[in-house]
């Protein structure tokens, strides 16, 4: 299994591993495990290139804190010089022509890009799948999809092919992903990471750019680097202590009885390390489901690509094609109350962390499904639509609010379940240092459980 970013960077740090070796490891990896199809770019000369810059800063005395880390970046963010296509056959030639923010800080740490990571079509649905593409599958079962939209980075980060990825996430897209394969995935709060340059965010107030990993002291470390603390002083964040439990974010829903029983597990255990954990749900606006704030996301589509889709709708995949359409016919009165909506969602969750230091429940309700379908079509025996697996997060986008996804544990098939954490909007280092106190707990359940290719 490959190393950890700290490792990584502290053994380029010392001398004792190069970076262009690291990433001719990394490639070697990418190209053994293309079945999996969770990397659909690869440029290896532009990577060495990269990898012998941050080998020469090491002659210089400089010592990077990411130095010759390799990662892989999801397929709608900006790295200058690669093609990124945002999963689209509309920009299936694109050459970003500078680096995002984000990616910018992580290459001057010494990051080296290996690789962009399959997206569905421009990360608007739950599976990691486009006709540009095709379908990426779960590192434990082939017939299964990891999730979406970044599903291509938890599928690398989870399968061992890099030690990270950098995702986006505008509902849960990081997150989900990293619950169905056993990784990390965390979303930091509205505006911590600077967005752009790039293609122009669908719902701005909604997306983030995501660290994936292995465990949350590597998504820290991300975070810092992308966030522009890496090089400022930081207090010790104030523990985070009084934990709300709400599994279904106040939302109700079917939930996988073997899903629910891990979490059941995991509260146990964390209440047994001295947590303090009490019952307790956010009380959300009667109208408030996930669906009803849909039509953020289909406007914003059909004012981006309206216009492609009247020309030719065959363009596009066909189920982004039913999103357009159904943007297109929304009335404004209809994109009003789901703004309204969103407004009160963040009023109504912040209102609530007022009271407590965080929400404790589940990422998603259920394991991963096959990836030729939207979603399960049952959970617990009960018919659902194909957004019912994706229930869990959107709110936390809607709050503004941080939130991560790590790992409690596996089901009797050996599928991988997320515990979700969300704070209060700015607290994001002390959430980083709430779910590490939480990893490591529940890691010596996984470990006890005899599970460890995960971890």
């Amino acid at each position: 299994m490959v190393e950890g970013i700290g490792a990584i960077a502290r053994s380029v740090n010392a001398g004792q591993a190069r970076a262009v070796d690291l990433c001719v490891q990394a490639l070697d990896r990418l190209e053994a495990a293309r079945h999996l199809n969770a990397v659909v770019a690869i440029d290896g000369a532009r990577s060495l290139r990269e990898a012998a810059a941050v080998d020469e800063l090491w002659t210089t005395g400089a010592r990077p804190v990411l130095a010759g880390v390799p990662l892989v970046v999801k397929d709608l963010i900006w790295v200058e010089g690669r093609r990124v296509t945002q999963a689209s056959r509309l920009f299936a030639d694109f050459v970003a022509p500078q680096d995002s923010i984000a990616i910018r800080r992580l290459k001057d740490a010494g990051a080296v890009v290996v690789g962009m990571a399959n997206s569905s079509e421009f990360g608007c649905k739950g599976v990691t799948t486009n006709p540009l593409h095709g379908p990426t599958l779960h590192p434990a079962d082939d017939r299964l999809t990891p999730g979406g939209s970044s599903g291509g980075c938890a599928t690398a980060v989870a399968a061992g092919l890099v030690p990270a990825g950098i995702g986006t996430d505008a509902g849960g897209s990081s997150r989900r992903p990293a619950a169905h394969v056993g990784c990390v995935g965390f979303k930091p709060s509205a505006g911590a990471i600077p967005g752009g340059p790039g293609f122009p965010a669908l719902v701005p107030a909604l997306e983030t750019t995501c660290p994936m990993t292995r465990d949350v002291a590597d998504a820290a470390l991300l975070f810092r680097v992308m966030a522009g603390l890496a090089d400022t002083p930081q207090a010790p964040a104030a523990p985070l202590r009084r934990l709300a439990l709400s599994p279904s974010f106040g939302l109700g829903g079917p939930i996988d009885p073997e899903v629910a029983a891990l979490l059941d597990s995991a509260v146990a255990r964390l209440r047994q390390a001295g947590l303090t954990i009490e019952a307790a749900d956010p009380a959300w606006p009667q109208a408030a489901e996930p669906a009803a704030l849909m039509p953020l996301q289909h406007a914003a589509l059909a004012r981006v690509h309206g216009a492609a889709f009247r020309r030719d709708s065959s363009v596009f995949d066909p189920d982004i094609a039913v999103q357009i359409e159904a943007g297109l016919a929304l009335g404004q009165s209809q994109i009003d109350a789901a703004r309204a909506l969103s407004d009160e969602i963040r009023l109504r969750l912040n209102a609530f962390l007022s009271g407590y230091d965080a929400i404790i429940g589940l990422t998603a309700p259920c394991f991963a499904w096959p990836w030729r379908d939207l979603g399960p079509a049952t959970i617990d025996g009960q018919a659902v639509g194909p957004r019912a697996h994706a229930a869990l997060t959107p709110f936390a986008n809607h709050g503004g609010n941080p939130a991560i996804s790590i790992p409690m544990g596996v089901g009797t098939a050996g599928l991988p379940a997320g515990l979700h954490i969300c704070a209060r909007r700015g607290e994001d280092l002390a959430l980083l240092d709430l779910a590490g106190r939480i990893e490591s707990v529940l890691s010596v359940a996984w470990q006890e459980g005899g599970r460890t290719e995960h971890r």
